[in-house]
């Protein structure tokens, strides 16, 4: 089975090196040279192991780590830290790295911390909500993602929607039948930077509950009252 690697560096000379000496291993490599970019791939595709500087533009590699842990906790990271880094290194690991290495690295050590952490992951195919092995497909009950090619499906009608949107349902699919507050909807589909009305989730939940009902009536986001929303089979408001 090939594994599929998303490399987060900045430094672009580093980033090649890393390409080439992981490819030759036989890994399947995508590289993201800013936090928003590497952020945004790891959105749009599956991969079974990151490798996150921690100094990047436009985002930096903790705020990163934050994003991805609070939509899943499966996908191995790897932090690419400097000597000097030890306060952040420790902030890495309680946000859920799995591990570090420091630059300069010993490409040999790195690619052993690689097959480690591939070796000792969880599948999410593993996860029992889920109504499909297929690596690139969410689905809970009739409401189907495929991450692949973006396509949504809700009662076997074909759903169009915004980015934001399908941020937001992809973000709930993750989590089943599990309460979710506005803050964090907020934070993991907007960002922890995200500074404008806090009611924009309300708003963006309403779109796609529209769009949702247009193939069938059937309510499959449930409002929360005081708390938030929780994705679950029902026909009527909680």
């Amino acid at each position: 089975m090939e594994h599929r690697i998303l490399i987060i560096e900045d430094e672009e000379n580093i980033a090649r090196v890393l390409q080439l000496e992981l490819e030759f291993e036989g890994y399947i490599i995508s590289i993201a040279h800013t936090g928003t970019e590497g952020l945004i791939q790891y959105r749009e595709s599956t991969f079974d192991l990151i490798l996150l500087d921690l100094m990047l533009p436009e985002m930096n590699g903790l705020d990163v780590l934050k994003r991805i842990r609070a939509t899943e906790s499966n996908t191995p990271v790897i932090l690419l830290t400097a000597k000097s880094d030890i306060e952040d290194k420790v902030k890495g690991l309680d946000l859920g790295a799995n591990d570090y290495v420091t630059k300069p690295f010993e490409i040999d050590e790195l690619l052993a911390r690689i097959r480690n952490a591939i070796r000792f992951s969880k599948p999410r195919s593993q996860d029992p909500d889920s109504s499909s092995q297929n690596e690139h497909l969410l689905a809970y009950r009739n409401l189907s993602i495929n991450k692949q090619t973006r396509e949504v499906s809700y009662f076997e009608s074909a759903i169009d929607l915004t980015p934001r949107e399908y941020d937001l349902l992809i973000f709930l699919l993750q989590h089943p039948k599990q309460v979710l507050t506005r803050d964090q909807i907020l934070e993991a589909v907007w960002g922890f930077d995200y500074y404008g009305d806090t009611n924009v989730v309300d708003v963006y939940i309403r779109y796609v509950r529209q769009k949702l009902e247009k193939a069938n009536p059937t309510s499959i986001i449930q409002t929360v009252r005081g708390v938030g929303y929780v994705l679950k089979e029902s026909s009527h408001e909680t």
